[in-house]
C-alpha cells in the first residue's frame, strides 16, 4: 500500500471559529470525534472518513509568530470542487484572502486566513493528470 496522509495535528486559540471555518469551506468535513485531555484541553477530530484535521485547543497565550519566518505550521492544503464557491462563502462570511498566486491552467489555489490568523490554501485541480496537476513551470 501506498503511503498517503491521514491526519495534521494544529493548535487553535478558540476549536469553535476552527470549525465554523473549515465546515463553510468543505462542507463535507463532519467532527469525527471529541474530547478533553487530561489538562482539561479540548480538541477534536474535523474531516472525512479517509482523512482529517487533529485539532486542539490552545491553552496558553501564544507569541506572535511571523509565518514563513519561524518555525511551525506555515499553511493547510485542502483540495475541494469548486474554489470560487470556498471564496465566495468564506469572503460573504468576513473571512480575509491572503495571497493571490498567478494564474494556473490545470489547477486554482486560494488561500484565506482564519479567525486565528492561520493560513489555509483550497485548491481545485481542473484535471486528474499528475503531471498537469504538479506542474511547478509556470
Amino acid at each position: 500500500m501506498a503511503a498517503y496522509l491521514e491526519h495534521a495535528n494544529i493548535t487553535v486559540k478558540n476549536l469553535d471559529n476552527a470549525v465554523r471555518f473549515l465546515t463553510l469551506a468543505c462542507p463535507n468535513f463532519k467532527v469525527r470525534g471529541q474530547g478533553r485531555g487530561n489538562d482539561g484541553q479540548r480538541w477534536l477530530h474535523i474531516g472525512t472518513d479517509q482523512a482529517y484535521l487533529a485539532i486542539n485547543e490552545d491553552v496558553r497565550v501564544n507569541e506572535a509568530r511571523t509565518m514563513y519566518a519561524n518555525s511551525g505550521l506555515n499553511h493547510v492544503g485542502i483540495v475541494v470542487d469548486d474554489a470560487k464557491e470556498v471564496r465566495k462563502k468564506l469572503t460573504e462570511n468576513g473571512f480575509h484572502e491572503g495571497f493571490v498566486p498567478p494564474k494556473h491552467p490545470h489547477r486554482e489555489r486560494i488561500y484565506f486566513f482564519d479567525q486565528d490568523g492561520l493560513e489555509w490554501e483550497f485548491i481545485e485541480y481542473y484535471t486528474d493528470d499528475p503531471a498537469k496537476r504538479n506542474d511547478y513551470a509556470l
